[in-house]
């Protein structure tokens, strides 16, 4: 017994000698790490509960009716019931599914969404971590998104969650082409990989309307291709309720259903977030050429309620839209990409990389 106290007491002095000699900066670096992930927890939960009382209350008006009203004042607190009440759900595993890939499916979703969250500039001071490679990093780990719901739909053992994940899987892997090819467009124009200083090559006017017609035609590829990645309506055709029950998450309840349903609406803020940092400057004011009295009233505002309002103007575009077009079919969906976006993303990619040869801008880079 002595010896084995010696040996831990042993150990124990390691480990403080070991945490003794680390330098300040690395203490300070997992210290912000750890705060990094707190606080972006944090904000995906808020976030969540926001986002879907909002998409009840626009339905709601949509379709002539007021929405949630019952629980708080106009329903403020029926998404706080609803979240009770999936952490208080029975959480089912089919007996034939493959349980460690049916609980690790929705974790992965989940994981690339606070990925993504984690380098998006929402103002000059609020940004969790800027990498040198803002672009191809966003680009990287929003795949774990689509690697979450195939593994979701193969692990749960049902021929319609399958076939939900396959027609996801091909859906986003399309659409993720000319979404990628819009955002050339941008490295392009901005001469950087870096979403920050993306957001402040657009300094001297916002990259939709800077370029003749190729900035604009680049918005509107991103957006849409975006609105596939997403599985948002109309081309919701992975989860269709007429067709398949739910898609990929049929077999989901609980708390791993909440984590594909949150993951589905904070994909939706990343999509306008991502939107507006590449096409509408981000947390930039709007400023038109040498007007300097009205470029002085925009700065006025601050950058975080400019990138506020863009962001909350593109997520309530893709709310209408929600509930405005019907859903696509596959067929419809996949020539959607292959026969019309696809040809228009590498032509005007060509014209970008024109207009940025000759410097034919409205007004210069710099």
């Amino acid at each position: 017994m002595t010896g084995i106290t010696e040996n831990i007491w042993q150990a124990k002095t390691v480990a403080q000698r070991a945490a003794e000699a680390l330098p300040e900066s690395v203490w300070f670096a997992l210290g912000y790490m750890v705060l990094g992930v707190v606080g972006v927890a944090a904000f995906i939960a808020v976030l969540g509960m926001g986002l879907i009382y909002a998409e009840r209350k626009i339905a709601g008006h949509f379709q002539c009716r007021l929405g949630p009203m019952r629980v708080g004042w106009h329903g403020i607190f029926q998404t706080v019931a609803d979240t009770l009440k999936l952490l208080l759900k029975e959480d089912v595993v089919p007996a034939q599914a493959d349980k460690f890939l049916h609980i690790l499916a929705p974790l992965f979703t989940l994981l690339g969404t606070i990925l993504v969250l984690a380098v998006l500039p929402m103002s000059p001071i609020v940004h969790v971590s800027d990498v040198n490679i803002g672009v191809v990093y966003v680009g990287a780990v929003s795949g774990f998104g689509v690697l979450g719901i195939l593994l979701g739909g193969w692990s749960s053992n049902n021929k319609w969650s399958l076939l939900g994940a396959m027609r996801a899987g091909a859906q986003i892997i399309s659409y993720e082409i000319s979404a990628t090819l819009a955002l050339l467009v941008v490295v392009l124009f901005s001469g950087t990989l870096r979403l920050s200083e993306i957001v402040e090559s657009q300094a001297a006017g916002w990259w939709i309307w800077r370029a003749h017609g190729v900035g604009i035609v680049a918005f509107l590829l991103f957006f849409i291709a975006s609105l596939a990645e997403i599985n948002r309506t109309p081309f919701d055709i992975p989860e269709g309720e007429s067709e398949l029950t739910a898609g990929f998450h049929t077999e989901y309840s609980g708390m791993r259903f909440a984590f594909f349903f949150l993951a589905e609406f904070i994909n939706m803020f990343i999509v306008a977030a991502l939107t507006a940092t590449l096409f509408l400057g981000g947390w930039m004011p709007f400023h038109i050429g040498d007007f300097a009295g009205f470029n002085a009233i925009m700065d006025m505002i601050p950058p975080g309620l400019w990138f506020t309002g863009k962001t909350a103007f593109l997520v309530f575009l893709i709310m209408w839209f929600r509930w405005t077009f019907p859903r696509l079919r596959v067929d419809q969906l996949m020539r959607l990409e292959w026969k019309v976006l696809l040809p228009i993303g590498f032509a005007n990619l060509i014209a970008a990389a024109v207009v940025v040869l000759f410097n034919f801008y409205f007004f210069p880079v710099r």
